[in-house]
């Protein structure tokens, strides 16, 4: 594991990621997809991941990261890229006749089924209307009538 500031001990642009990127434009780093992926090496590595069950958009995801990591664009343009790496593995992947899981749906997950969340604020909302309201304001009045003392604190 890299050691606590060993980061800080390299020359600035040292590494790929503190230079300029080689596209600047989603147009450039398309292209560079483009010709990278229909590579007859590269579509066959696809179609083994794919029929793994990798889903397309992790695939995409971690193409776009490791160009990053490369210097190959930035971020921004990684994050505009994904949709169309998304688009043009797919396009693969049915060329191919492969199954494929996109990665942006849920299969497993039941729509009637309310998130923890819905739950949580359903629960929350019954036991506040169990607590007495009066209970809550006088509690909180007491609070604010303590008297504070310590370093910072006014002097009365």
């Amino acid at each position: 594991a890299p050691i606590p500031g060993m980061s800080l001990t390299h020359e600035l642009g040292a590494r790929p990621w503190q230079s300029p990127s080689q596209f600047s434009t989603v147009d450039e780093a398309i292209e560079f997809y483009m010709s990278r992926m229909t590579s007859e090496e590269f579509m066959e590595q696809l179609v083994d991941v794919m029929e793994m069950g990798v889903p397309v958009a992790t695939i995409a995801n971690t193409i776009q990261l490791s160009s990053v990591m490369e210097g190959k664009h930035n971020i921004d343009v990684g994050m505009l890229v994904t949709p169309l790496l998304m688009e043009l593995i797919m396009m693969l992947g049915d060329s191919a006749g492969v199954e494929y899981q996109t990665g942006l749906d849920d299969p497993d997950k039941d729509k009637t089924k309310p998130s923890f969340f819905a739950k949580y604020l359903k629960n929350y909302g019954e036991r506040l209307e169990e607590t007495d309201m009066d209970t809550l304001m006088s509690e909180e009045e007491d609070d604010v009538k303590e008297e504070t003392s310590g370093l910072m604190s006014r002097r009365k």
